[in-house]
């Protein structure tokens, strides 16, 4: 699964995404009670499970690399 969902986001970028996904998420309920807001979604799995498929295709990411043997 490695292949496939890369553990590519820091700690923060994990956080805010949550955040910014419950937030888009409330518009569903809160406000203006649009669907639009079932896009916060996308943000929300992707900071719960850690991996972004954009990061993944453009073979970037937020976390650092470990050092082996340091």
């Amino acid at each position: 699964m490695d292949k496939f969902f890369p553990n590519n986001e820091a700690t923060f970028d994990r956080v805010a995404r949550v955040l910014l996904g419950v937030g888009v998420l409330s518009l569903t309920v809160v406000g203006p009670h649009t669907m639009w807001g079932l896009l916060g979604a996308v943000p929300l799995l992707t900071g719960l499970i850690g991996s972004c498929p954009v990061y993944t295709l453009l073979g970037v990411g937020t976390k650092s690399a470990k050092k082996a043997n340091a």
